[in-house]
Parts: C-alpha cells; sequence; structure tokens
C-alpha cells in the first residue's frame, strides 16, 4: 500500500510539472516581433474600453505594452493580428528586473481617453493621417468642427486631434491653383456660412475664436496633438490677435504688410518672432515651416531622428517616441518641418530633420500640445487628387506609431508623468 501511494504523489508530481503553467500577462512586443505594430494600439485601446489596466513598458523591446492574460483579449489579438506572447510570473519577474535596472520605465495605463477629430464635415478619412490611423486600428474617435467649438465644452474630450487646417482664414492659400474647384467652392461657402451664424465678421475672425477655444482647452488640461498646416496655422491665429493677415481673401484689400511686426507671441503655444508671408502668390503661411515646400526655395526631404529620453526621468517625451526604428524617411506637408529658431525655449524637440525640427511637445498650463511635421508618414509628396494609403501595407509604419503614441498619452496614470 505504501509502494502504491509514493508512486501515486510522484505521478501527482509529475503530472504537475508537466502542465501547462498559467500565464498572468500579455506581452504585446513593439520590437520587430510584432506583425501589427499599428493594430497593437488599438487591442490596448480595447483593453482599456472594457475596464482592465495595462501597461507601457518605455524603453522595453521598442515600447511593449503588458495586459492581463484573459481569453478574450487573446481573441482579440488573434481577430486583430497582433503578437502576443504569454508571460508567467518567474518571466515577469526577470522583465520587470531587467526594467528596473535600465534605462526603461513601466508606466501603468488606467483608461481609454476620449478622443475628437477637429475635421470639415465633408472630409473622409483618407483626408487625414490621423484619422487613416485611428480606423485602421480600430480606436473609437469622435468628430467635431467650428459649430462644435462655438456650441460645446471641448473638455469633455481627453485628446484632440487637428486636422490639417488653415487657421488664418486663408484657405491653405489653394486658391492659387484650385480657385475653380468645386471642393474649395464648398469649403469657402461651408466656413462662410459658419461665420456669419456666429456672429463673426469673416472667416479669420471666425478661425481666431476657434484657434483661442483650443488654447484654453489645453491650459485647462487637454491633451493636443496636430499636423501639418495646423501646427503652423493654430499660432499665428493665436499670435495675429490685432492682425488680419487673411485680408486679401476675406475682403480683396491688401494684407498689411507690417502684419509680423504686430504679431502678439505671448498668446502662441509653440513658436515665436516669426515672419509672415504676407504675399497671396507665395504659397507659405510664414517661415516656421523649414521647407517651404511649395516656394521656389524648397528644401529636399532628407529623413528625420528620433531623440532618445530617460524613461525613468523624462517619460514624456519617452512615451511619445516610442519605436522600432529611430532613423525615419522624411515627407512634405503644407507645413513640413520647424524652424527651431522659431520655436520658444520651453519646446522639447522629439525629432529631428535634416533642415529643423519634425515633432516637438510642450504643456501649456494643465495640458500639453504635440505638433507633427507633414501630411502623410507613408506617402512623402502626396498631392490632392492622389490615392489614398492604404495601411495593411504599411502595418509596422514607424510614422504612424509616432501618431499612436499621443493617443495612448493621455492613458497613462497621472503621478507616473514627472515632466
Amino acid at each position: 500500500m505504501r509502494t502504491m501511494a509514493r508512486i501515486s504523489v510522484v505521478v501527482g508530481v509529475l503530472a504537475l510539472l508537466a502542465a501547462p503553467i498559467e500565464a498572468q500577462w500579455l506581452l504585446v512586443p513593439m520590437d520587430r516581433a510584432q506583425q501589427n505594430h499599428l493594430r497593437a494600439y488599438g487591442l490596448t485601446y480595447w483593453t482599456l474600453e472594457q475596464q482592465e489596466k495595462g501597461e507601457w513598458l518605455l524603453n522595453y523591446r521598442g515600447g511593449s505594452f503588458l495586459l492581463p492574460d484573459q481569453p478574450r483579449i487573446r481573441r482579440e489579438a488573434a481577430l486583430r493580428g497582433v503578437s502576443i506572447e504569454p508571460m508567467g510570473a518567474a518571466a515577469e519577474a526577470r522583465m520587470r528586473a531587467t526594467i528596473q535596472g535600465a534605462n526603461m520605465e513601466a508606466v501603468p495605463l488606467e483608461r481609454a481617453p476620449k478622443v475628437a477629430i477637429y475635421t470639415p464635415p465633408n472630409s473622409t478619412p483618407w483626408d487625414d493621417a490621423v484619422t487613416m490611423a485611428l480606423e485602421y486600428a480600430g480606436i473609437e474617435y469622435e468628430t467635431i468642427w467650428d459649430d462644435d467649438v462655438l456650441d460645446g465644452d471641448l473638455s469633455e474630450y481627453e485628446w484632440i486631434h487637428l486636422h490639417h487646417e488653415d487657421f488664418t482664414g486663408q484657405y491653405s492659400k489653394f486658391f492659387l491653383t484650385y480657385s475653380g474647384a468645386p471642393w474649395l467652392q464648398e469649403e469657402v461657402a461651408r466656413n462662410q456660412e459658419v461665420a456669419r451664424s456666429g456672429g463673426f465678421a469673416d472667416v479669420p475672425a471666425l478661425k481666431k475664436h476657434v484657434a483661442r477655444s483650443i488654447r484654453t482647452y489645453v491650459e485647462e488640461g487637454g491633451f493636443l496633438f496636430a499636423m501639418c498646416s495646423a501646427t503652423e496655422t493654430l499660432e499665428l491665429a493665436l499670435a495675429a490677435e490685432e492682425v488680419d493677415i487673411a485680408a486679401a481673401y476675406s475682403d480683396g484689400t491688401p494684407p498689411n504688410p507690417n502684419a509680423s511686426a504686430r504679431m502678439n507671441w505671448a498668446r502662441a503655444m509653440a513658436f515665436t518672432d516669426a515672419q509672415v508671408q504676407i504675399a497671396p502668390s507665395v504659397n507659405a503661411f510664414s517661415d516656421i515651416d523649414a521647407h517651404q515646400v511649395n516656394t521656389p526655395w524648397r528644401q529636399e526631404l532628407g529623413v528625420y531622428t528620433l531623440f532618445d529620453f530617460s524613461a525613468k526621468f523624462d517619460p514624456v517625451p519617452a512615451m511619445l517616441t516610442q519605436n522600432h526604428e529611430s532613423v525615419l524617411p522624411d515627407f512634405y506637408g503644407l507645413t513640413t518641418s520647424f524652424r527651431q529658431d522659431r520655436l520658444q525655449s520651453a519646446a522639447i524637440v522629439l525629432a529631428e530633420g535634416d533642415v529643423g525640427a519634425k515633432y516637438v511637445h510642450g504643456s501649456l498650463g494643465e495640458g500639453t500640445w504635440t505638433y507633427f511635421g507633414g501630411h502623410d508618414p507613408e506617402d512623402a509628396e502626396h498631392q490632392i487628387g492622389d490615392p489614398q494609403t492604404d495601411l495593411a501595407l504599411h502595418p509596422n509604419s514607424p510614422g504612424y506609431r509616432l501618431i499612436l503614441n499621443n493617443v495612448l498619452f493621455p492613458a497613462a496614470k497621472k503621478q507616473k508623468l514627472k515632466t
């Protein structure tokens, strides 16, 4: 009987050792082992929507995510084509020891931020890189426009992206090439109607008011992200409190040649001392953009390089630059890059190109702003009417990853953010 008992114990122990150890976590690797980086952000966002918590492992394997091991999360990862690695207690302990002893940090992710895109009512998803990124990643968002800004409270959104808008009211100077295009005529009519219904003298006055509302949103704790012309023109609209730099388009009178001297840069968030381009025949807004893409002094594209930041002491810029690549191909937009001598001293340069800063970040009051130059990270010279970018062909795009870093940034536990 004793022999049989011993045999039973041995068999039981062997069975226990042979049984698969149940994982506690799912590691979502964000290095080159990940088969779909962009949808990995969507999986993480979806997990937070399910009232689950996660962690962002800054500088660990390309900025990986750690999610609870649950059947529904595994199923969702499989549906999205996202690579996951089950992690038991021993593997977790080794990982945390590595993070503690290196330039890495585990930042808790608490809840999915409410996202809005400021975009015209007739825009299509492929008009805007951020919209395409959210659509492909599977991240929910709402759309807002000028009348929503006038009627509502932006504070209900934790993260707002600005579609490539011209906040100076010059319609991106598209009159130079597309004056007879129906889409431009529709845009002009729509903006004029909103200005009239809001009681504004003209579209530039409307856009200045919207710009001020956006600035207040940031100051009161909002997270703002903008690309392309929205970056430069928002700042020009904020600084132009007493200057009509769009007069040639609003009432037919010549623009004021002293516009630059009268700009109030104390109201801007990122830039200072820029020279306004008042000539209607020159397709540029100011000298903020280092590339001047549609002018005779256009600069050629090269690459831009992400800077390294301490995950422990500078977690915010570290979050915004997480990637599996550090040197990326540059891409044009109406505003492609930013002259560093036009940046305010408190602005943080996150990435630098051959002729200017590409990606910048800063704080205002309780909130933050982040500007990314260019139009489409996977379309270097996008033109109006070009085919849309198919992100299914670019699931590991490092440029689009920078956009999605910003979407998850507000989910980070606030006391972990030291800058």
